[in-house]
């Protein structure tokens, strides 16, 4: 695995979900410390910079209007119902740990499950010549989980960092680790992704 075609996406590391007070924080609260996503994410980051990967955050961001015009419902409809992720407020902004450096891509409008869903992810991708994406953040089994099988459908070699992931129970978590990463190639923690980058560079 190359770096420099080596994309890392961080979904969701905002304080709705990972600060005290977020709105969807008592949802993970359990699972955040258990699996250490925050500190592993960061570590994460750390090592995908100081090897030149690409870095993309990729924020939710709820659009009323259309939520509304499409008449969604689930999970969607909740969030747009409890305002949450919302531009412009302290539940939409990135989490003090991994906040993005200059030359990062924040990714615009995410507003469905997926971050290819209604944004040009996939343009910028193809544009820096990225074979292999690594996708960490939340919800294990919905955001970063329906992010990591659409890049496997578009030809992308794709892993999640499963322990840099979180969902909002461990059942749920485990049941992508164990059962949703084979599929799409193997499990693998952030301890493995490191090793790899460091051995590709040496080679």
């Amino acid at each position: 695995m190359k770096a420099s075609e080596t994309a890392v996406i961080f979904i969701e590391f905002q304080n709705d979900f990972c600060s005290e007070g977020g709105k969807l924080h008592d949802l993970v609260r359990t699972e955040m410390p258990r699996v250490n996503t925050v500190t592993n994410a960061k570590r994460l980051l750390d090592a995908v910079r100081a090897k030149g990967c690409t870095v993309i955050h990729c924020p939710f961001s709820l659009d009323t209007i259309w939520v509304d015009h499409c008449t969604i419902c689930g999970l969607i409809a909740n969030v747009r119902q409890g305002n949450v992720f919302e531009p412009g407020t302290w539940g939409h902004e990135i989490i003090t740990e991994l906040q993005p450096r200059t030359g990062e891509t924040v990714l615009q409008n995410k507003r469905a499950l997926s971050a290819f869903t209604n944004t040009c992810l996939d343009d910028i991708l193809k544009r820096m010549n990225i074979r292999n994406i690594i996708v960490a953040g939340f919800l294990t089994n919905v955001c970063a989980q329906a992010t990591a099988w659409s890049a496997y459908d578009l030809g992308y070699n794709v892993r999640m960092a499963i322990d840099a992931c979180c969902a909002t129970s461990r059942a749920n978590h485990e049941y992508v680790e164990n059962e949703v990463c084979p599929i799409l190639g193997g499990r693998t923690t952030v301890e493995d992704l490191i090793k790899a980058f460091v051995t590709e560079l040496q080679s």
